[in-house]
Formats: C-alpha cells, structure tokens, sequence
C-alpha cells in the first residue's frame, strides 16, 4: 500500500466521530483519577473519626461503659487530641499500604487486604508508642475497638466508592484510553476480554500492527491506528495513556525498541501479555531466578483466601442444602419409582480439576435405552441432527420421561451434585461440567476447563441455558473462568433463583 493512501486510511481514523469524541474525554482523565483519590482520601479520614469516636462512645459514655475495666479512662479531650495525631498518621500508612494507588483501588480482596494490613499495622504503632512512653495510658478497649470499626467501615466505604466508580465507568468515565499492540489472534482476545466488561476502566481505542494497513477494521468500530513505528505521534495524538502488548503478535525488536521510547514516561504505562492466552487462566507469578525474572504458572485457578472463601461457600451450601431438600428428594424418588422404572439417579461421567474424570449425580431424566432412541431419531432425521450438532440438546427429545420433564423444567435434576459439592469434585458455582468428548469443541480453550471445578449453576444457566449456542456456552465459561470473583459467584447465584423459577432455555 502506498504512503498516500496510509496518510489517508490514518486521516480517517483520526476524524472518525469516535475517535474524536473520545480524545476530547481523555484529555482530562487524569484530572478526574485525582478527583477520585481526593475524594476516596477525604472519606477515608471521616470514616476513620467516626471509628475512634463511635469507639470512644461505646467505651465511656454508652451504657456499654460498665461492661469495661474503668482503667484507661482519660479526659475526653485526650482522646480528641490523640484522634487527631492518630488520623493523619493512619492516612500515612495508607499511602505506605498503596491504599490510593490506581493498580490497587477498586481490586476486591486485595484492596481489603490492604485494608486490614493498613490499619493493623496503625494499631501495632499505638501499642509500641504505649510500650515506649509509660504515660501514654490507653483504654485497650477502645483501642481494640476503633481497630475492629476502622476496618470495617473502611471496606464498607471502599465497596459502595467502587460501586459508584463501576457505575460511572459503564457510562464511559474515568476510562484509560489503550492502545492494544499486535492485532493478531492474542491482541483480538485480550482486547475482547478487556471490553467485556467497564469495571476494568480500559477503553480500547485502537490497534498498533506493523502488518496490517492504517484504517483496517479488526473488531467492530476498532481500527488499526498505524504500525508500532509511529507509537509515539499516535499516543500523543490520541491520549493514549496504556499500551498492552501482544508479544505473540509484534517482533522482538519492535517490542524492546517501544519499551525504550516509553519506560521512562509517566503518562503512558506498559502492560506486556504473556504470549500464552490460551492457557493462562490460573493466574500467574513473576520470580527471579539467577537473576531471570520467570513466569510461573499457578497449577489452578484459585489460590489464597480465595480457596478458603469458595469452600466455605460450597461446603456450607452443600449441606444445609442436602438437609433442607433430604425429604423433597425422597418425593421425587417415589414419583420415579411409581411413573418409571429404572434407576432413581443417573450418573454422568464428565471432567473435573486436572482432566479428572468423575460420575455426576443427577435425578435420572431419560429412558433407559436414551442412547439407542437417540442414534435412530438423528439418523432419521436431519433437522433433529442439525439442532443436536448445534446446540447438543434437543428441544422436543423423545428421551425424556414425564416425570423427567418436570426435573428439567425446574433444574431439579441437577440438586444431587450437591453431593459432588461434599465429594470436593464440583462447586456451587462454576463452568458447566461436560464430557471427555465435549473437550473437544472448545479446542485452544479446553485446558482453562481443567483449572477449576463445574458448577451446579453458572453464568450458563442465569444467561440463557440451552437456548445458547455450544461456542457461546465456551464463552461463558472461559469468562467466568478469567474474571472469577466470590462476589461473582454469590451474585450468580442470587441471579440463578429468579432463572430457574422463569425456567428460561431449560428443556
């Protein structure tokens, strides 16, 4: 392609309504960043006086007062004056605690766990100050318990700011405008996986490839801005403030001389892929070894307080589940034994962890001989073998019992896997589980299936259910893969109630 028509396709770009509507926005996106950690600052120092104050009222003045030794007791104007040393001292170790830093804020568990180090490490000081000035006299209860509300109210605060700063996001503020580099098979995933959702605060605005030409739409309303060559005038032009790089889809030399024109700027930062996107849904950990930093990955999905979180969510639920519904399962099973013969449970053999095969418990749904009366409906007829290869269901199948019907209908069907919640070989909430055979139709995405446990229910079964196409149950799944959370599963799970009582896409 000729210089002239580059200039033009990139003439293009830049006028695009799109392109320019945004450039205006991010012009003052880090004004807006500073507004956010001012304002997240100020709350900070009121939450942390309305804990050292409610603490001091619940210590001295409430009628809570005769339940604590009257040691300690000072003038109120002590305590008001050590508040404010207290305060801005505790705001310091914040900031030590990264508290007010962009990569933190808005992290979930990380940012409570910050938290929690944050304000103990301010509860440590106080003690050690006690220890070294014998004068310093201190009720220990009320120490302990500002300690307790500082914490407490603390992560309350961050949820609802994160919330509020979610919801600005999903109408297109404080968003980092981001350059994707390489508009390969990887840069088009990661720029998907980072569009999927505005909580992330990543807006896509192009693409940089040195193979494809200026103007060339990779994903709907996303161009390529130009080659890596002219990174630096495309940044500036456009406000970029990100550039995420594929390294799978831009050479090596490139990728180091672009790291040597921006790793010394502080208004552009520099995320580099893994190259293996595919696979890397576990999450992974950077160490140095003889001085070579070295990727390694996580063997499963979840690791840390994460683990603790799901397995009292799934053990918990599991067993005040299996004694709340012991006498309903009991019905069904005399219903099955009086409409149907045959056995109560079925066992499904199917893929867990590591590409561990076990038997899922479900209430029996079919005929006996399902297999047989489904070989000679598909090879009878070639609509039902259409919507069996799509969909692997079928709407109106000849297998299913009345009573099976009814299962299905409500999902009732599913509820013995509460017992493979108990065996440690499902979750609550997960992907869904599927066959050895069916491994193969998520192709390249068939390992991340291996690093966590399937669900009972999903974002599969609150989204659609079997009214879904096979590749966008794989979406599904690989995306509550990437992007799990506790947070995510229990809203899942509150969205799977209304779901399955709509019965929506369930036959």
């Amino acid at each position: 392609m000729g210089t002239g028509v580059v200039e033009a396709n990139l003439k293009y770009v830049e006028r695009s309504p799109i392109a320019m509507f945004n450039n205006v926005v991010r012009r003052n996106m880090r004004t807006k960043l500073r507004v956010v950690q001012f304002a997240l600052l100020a709350m900070d120092i009121v939450v942390l006086i309305l804990a050292f104050e409610l603490a001091f009222n619940i210590r001295f003045i409430a009628p809570t007062t005769s339940l604590f030794d009257p040691t300690g007791f000072r003038d109120p104007s002590f305590y008001l004056q050590f508040m404010l040393i207290l305060v801005p001292v505790w705001i310091v170790l914040f900031f030590i605690f990264r508290l007010y830093d962009p990569t933190i804020l808005f992290g979930g568990l990380r940012e409570y766990a910050n938290i929690f180090n944050g304000c103990t490490a301010g509860f440590m000081l106080v003690i050690i100050a006690g220890y070294l000035d014998p004068s310093l006299v201190l009720a220990r209860a009320w120490l302990i318990i500002a300690w307790a509300f500082a914490i407490g109210f603390m992560m309350v605060e961050r949820f609802i700011f994160r919330r509020f700063v979610y919801w600005m996001r999903s109408r297109g503020h404080l968003m980092s405008p981001t350059y994707i580099v390489g508009a390969n098979a990887e840069g088009v995933a990661i720029a998907e996986q980072l569009m999927s959702t505005s909580a992330t605060g990543v807006n896509i605005i192009g693409f940089l490839d040195d193979s494809i030409s200026p103007g060339e739409e990779v994903l709907p309303g996303i161009v390529v801005h130009g080659p890596t060559s002219r990174a630096e005038t495309l940044v500036q032009r456009f406000g970029i403030e990100r550039l995420v790089v594929a390294t799978s889809g831009i050479h090596r030399e490139n990728m180091v001389d672009l790291f040597r024109r921006f790793v010394n700027s502080s208004d552009v930062s520099m995320w580099l892929s893994s190259g293996m996107y595919e696979i890397l849904t576990t999450g992974v950990q950077i160490q140095d070894v003889g001085s070579v930093p070295m990727v390694s990955v996580n063997r499963v999905r979840l690791t840390g307080i994460n683990i603790v979180l799901k397995a009292l969510v799934d053990y918990l639920g599991a067993i005040l589940g299996l004694l709340v519904l012991s006498p309903f399962f009991f019905f069904i099973a005399i219903i099955m034994k009086l409409t149907d013969p045959g056995p109560i449970v079925y066992h499904r053999r199917v893929v867990g962890v590591g590409g561990k095969e076990f038997d899922a418990y479900k209430f029996r749904t079919m005929v006996v001989n399902s297999k047989e009366v489904l070989e000679e409906l598909l090879a009878r007829d070639p609509k039902a073998r259409e919507e069996y290869n799509k969909y692997y269901k079928l709407k109106e199948d000849p297998r299913i019992t009345k009573i099976g019907a009814f299962l299905r209908k409500t999902s009732v069907d599913e509820l013995p896997q509460l017992i493979n919640v108990l065996r440690g070989e499902m979750s609550i909430v997960g992907p869904r589980m599927i066959t050895m055979e069916e491994v193969e139709k998520y192709g390249k995405w068939g390992l991340n299936l291996h690093t966590v446990k399937p669900g009972i229910t999903g974002l599969w079964q609150v989204t659609g259910r079997s009214e879904l196409t096979y590749e966008e149950r794989v979406r599904l799944d690989m995306n509550y893969i990437r992007n799990y959370s506790i947070w995510k599963d229990l809203q899942i799970v509150v969205q799977t109630i209304p779901a399955v009582l709509m019965s929506k896409g369930a036959y």
